[in-house]
């Protein structure tokens, strides 16, 4: 085997897993239970599947260009969608969105307190 069916083959593999493992994010955010869980399944998994997509696309393209448009196509998915996330959780819990029954700690129940605010359970 020459470096170009090597580098196809695990071109081919990376593909394969960023696929199941968007796949798998996709499944989660309709299956999982509240908004907490949910959002946790839209950037781990989603952010390593693409990750893994954009180095299986750089295997099988090898260009200067398209390799330098991918690694920054993975850099801002990196800092925007675990941000992202994050303030939308903290809304969906300043919105009583977030069912207290799931949650192991609440590390945010004290200073709602402090705040004034009531955590309702939906």
């Amino acid at each position: 085997m020459n470096l170009d069916a090597i580098l196809n083959v695990i071109s081919a593999v990376c593909l394969i897993a960023g696929a199941l493992l968007s796949l798998a994010a996709g499944v989660a955010l309709l299956r999982f239970p509240d908004l907490m869980s949910r959002l946790h399944a839209a950037t781990k998994p989603q952010s390593l599947g693409l990750l893994l997509a954009l180095t299986g696309c750089g295997l099988r393209l090898r260009t200067g260009v398209d390799i330098t448009t991918l690694v920054l196509v993975a850099v801002f998915q990196l800092a925007t969608a675990p941000v992202a996330a994050h303030m939308v959780c903290r809304a969906g819990y300043r919105d009583q969105q977030v069912r207290a029954d799931l949650l192991v700690t609440d590390d945010l129940a004290p200073v709602a307190e402090k705040l004034g605010r009531q955590r309702g359970d939906r």
